[in-house]
């Protein structure tokens, strides 16, 4: 079973929350990451934190960026752009 953090905080008047220490600890937030607000269809609200920049340098850095030509039917050549096919062939089963 998952272990749930549950907290409260009350609106400013201002509109402004105090996320308690326990959460921002466990998101690892600190002062200025960004953070997102996703509402659900029953109403449900889940905080989520933005990647830093950084971050989104080590996840783009191991994108190929060679010139890949894909025709009508989605197909490419490997050989002529093998770090592609590579990326395209990386096992994304451990995430």
């Amino acid at each position: 079973m998952d272990n749930i953090l549950s907290k409260s905080a009350k609106l400013s008047s201002r509109g402004q929350v105090v996320i308690p220490v326990e959460i921002r600890n466990k998101m690892q937030l600190s002062t200025g990451d960004e953070i997102a607000f996703t509402q659900t269809n029953d109403g449900d609200i889940t905080i989520t934190k933005l990647p830093t920049r950084l971050e989104w340098e080590d996840l783009i850095k191991n994108i190929p960026t060679e010139v890949v030509d894909i025709d009508e039917n989605g197909h490419y050549d490997p050989k002529r752009s093998p770090d592609f096919d590579k990326w395209m062939k990386e096992d994304d089963s451990d995430l």
